[in-house]
């Protein structure tokens, strides 16, 4: 368990988890209540584990109505990295993973958009910094964990405001769902935070931002091929959306497993094989247990096969949809962007003005 985790209790988790499960119930009925806040950072392609944990997600919240703002947060990139030469390809990246797994923006409830794009986001962080303690950014567990995993020692001021700065991504559209996992769950209340601390000094008889809920991802961890690790790019021990099936095959053959020759489903004795044994369930939807049992004294060889066979047969689709973007990519990535950043300045527009009249600020010049 991370350190963010463990400065969880378990009654929050506990509540998100309860609020999560009625909210996607909600979903069914009134999609139209719900603005989702999501994205990425633009620092390389998009593997499995983003797929499983976040984009599938996403497809379904799109199939059923609910509008999604998804930001490309190039400006993040910032807070641990010098270099910014790699942007704009790695912005490409994700743009073609998020029309080859499905998401759709010409459906009018999707929108993907770059951070340095909308000015009117950006603007909200300078009141929002005003709301929080330095106290309060220097606890915070998420903070300590991306420094930690960065490897800084020289901190620059923006890695202490990320989490401000993300409340200014979820409230620039007023968004007032935003998928997490049990870790980011601090980030999150800091925003619900600084929504109720705005409101309350500025906005009392008529709130401007929402207190957003979490809605918990639905899939467990993903461990990367060695077993062991969180699935990340920067460990090498991913399987990314655009590898081809030999690609997939080969990367497969080198996952660590273990010298028992019976496949069994035990996380905690065998967490490599469970590993291997949940990838292919989040394909095939078929309990790991039963996927093992029916392995039984095959080894790792049929193991593995079974899980290459699992995940190119679910990655083909997706495979085929970005061969076919990949024939105009600029032009399917800037029309993409030049719609999407237009419906966030739009809205953001919007926001900042409101808020500027909250604060006595809406002067005319």
């Amino acid at each position: 368990m991370t350190q963010a985790e463990s400065e969880i209790s378990a009654g929050t988790f506990e509540e998100a988890q309860r609020r999560s499960r009625a909210l996607r119930a909600d979903f069914l009925v009134n999609p139209s209540k719900y603005r989702v806040l999501t994205g990425d950072r633009p620092t390389g392609a998009l593997h499995i584990g983003h797929y499983f944990g976040s984009l599938k997600n996403r497809v379904e919240l799109q199939s059923l109505g609910v509008e999604t703002f998804i930001v490309i947060a190039d400006y993040q990139v910032l807070t641990d990295r010098e270099s910014v030469s790699a942007i704009p390809e790695n912005v490409n990246d994700l743009v073609l993973d998020y029309l080859s797994v499905g998401l759709d923006p010409s459906r009018g409830r999707t929108h993907i958009f770059c951070h340095s794009h909308v000015p009117a986001l950006n603007q909200l962080l300078v009141p929002f910094l005003t709301l929080v303690g330095m106290g309060e950014l220097d606890r915070n567990p998420t903070v300590k964990e991306e420094i930690e995993a960065a490897g800084l020692t020289n901190v620059n001021a923006s890695m202490y405001t990320y989490p401000v700065h993300q409340a200014a991504d979820i409230l620039f559209c007023k968004g007032n769902i935003v998928p997490v996992g049990r870790d980011q769950l601090p980030h999150l209340e800091l925003t619900r935070k600084i929504a109720r601390r705005f409101n309350q000094r500025y906005a009392a008889a008529a709130p401007v931002f929402p207190e957003p809920d979490a809605l918990l991802s639905a899939a467990p961890k993903i461990l990367g091929l060695d077993g062991t690790q969180k699935m990340s790019k920067s460990r090498a021990n991913a399987i990314f959306l655009r590898a081809t099936a030999d690609e997939t095959a080969s990367l497969v053959k080198k996952a660590k497993t273990d010298s028992e020759r019976n496949i069994t489903y035990d996380p905690a004795a065998r967490p490599e094989v469970a590993n291997l044994l949940f990838l292919i369930s989040l394909c095939t939807g078929e309990e790991p247990s039963a996927i093992a049992a029916r392995i039984g004294d095959g080894g790792s060889g049929t193991l593995k096969k079974a899980v290459t066979d699992a995940l190119n047969d679910t990655l083909a689709p997706i495979r085929a949809r970005r061969t076919e973007l990949s024939s105009d990519v600029q032009g399917v990535v800037r029309s993409t962007l030049r719609a999407g950043i237009a419906e966030a300045n739009r809205v953001g527009d919007a926001t900042l003005a409101e808020m500027r009249r909250a604060m006595n600020m809406d002067y005319s010049l």
